[in-house]
């Protein structure tokens, strides 16, 4: 396919005026491997290394094991879709983002690989969002869509089938194959059977704040580690009695890039996930 033709349609089907996004600190080294457009909206094409797109890989974080791993199948024309246009890692607060790796950007271009990014876009409300992806993947029914965040919707509240967390619990570990965190701010019971999902970082006061109005103790989400950043988030959790699971930011957003290999092949295009490793410290 044309480069050009994909951009257009992502652009149609998931970039709407209303969402923002910023990440100038975590670009601002390697601006020479930017596209333009990229630099003022971040949302969109990175690098634009390709005219021609033959196969997309997708993977949660442009990490060097994914980009290392894509480069050693020695393929041209391709593209890496990617749902941040960083790496995360906890452990190097308070820089968790770190920039793409600059000589594998180089071996990018020079192989006429594109990187692509929905962030936000991908965070937004859709059949392959992250917090829709992973309630799927819990067999969690939809009812409604919270978390403003961005101009996106990036959050559900759904019924689920379990009505104890114990339950729960070992159905998402089931899922994302490793421990989850649980911090145990209430009984057993799930109330009214009711969940809210946010994949990734999630756990902020504001989040739990909606979550309590909906009349909700049943909390998923990716990021729970007790720091500066989620201290408030984990006092209101813990004096209104919600339950909090995490599964790390990458293990709760890999199933949207998962996903959205369907979309691809729906386009007539050959799509891959990238595996990658969770950080734990996550938890």
């Amino acid at each position: 396919m044309e480069a050009i033709k994909l951009y257009k349609q992502l652009e149609k089907d998931f970039i709407f005026p209303e969402l923002t996004d910023d990440w100038s600190k975590e670009t601002g080294d390697i601006l020479d491997f930017i596209c333009e457009q990229y630099k003022k909206r971040f949302i969109g094409l990175v690098c634009d290394n390709t005219k021609i797109i033959n196969k997309i890989y997708t993977a949660v974080f442009p990490s060097n094991k994914v980009m290392q791993s894509i480069l050693d199948k020695n393929e041209t024309d391709i593209m890496l879709f990617v749902h941040h246009p960083a790496v995360w890692d906890i452990r190097k607060a308070p820089q968790v983002f770190q920039s793409i790796d600059k000589n594998l950007l180089k071996q990018f271009k020079d192989k006429r690989i594109s990187i692509y990014n929905l962030h936000v876009p991908l965070d937004n409300f859709n059949d392959y969002s992250t917090s829709v992806s992973l309630a799927n993947q819990l067999g969690i029914k939809i009812d409604k869509k919270i978390a403003p965040y961005h101009g996106a919707m990036a959050g559900v509240v759904g019924t689920t089938e379990f009505k104890n967390i114990g339950e729960l619990k070992t159905k998402f570990e089931s899922i994302i194959g490793h421990q989850v965190s649980f911090y145990k701010n209430n009984g057993n019971e799930i109330k009214n059977q009711k969940i809210a999902v946010v994949a990734g970082g999630g756990n902020i006061l504001e989040i739990l704040k909606e979550i309590f109005n909906e009349g909700v103790n049943t909390f998923i989400t990716g990021i729970t580690a007790k720091n500066d950043h989620s201290k408030l988030a984990h006092d209101f959790a813990k004096e209104n009695k919600i339950n909090i699971l995490g599964g790390t930011h990458y293990s709760t957003e890999k199933f949207a890039c998962i996903a959205i290999c369907e979309y691809f092949k729906k386009l007539n295009l050959l799509s891959e996930f990238i595996d990658d490793l969770p950080v734990l410290g996550d938890l």
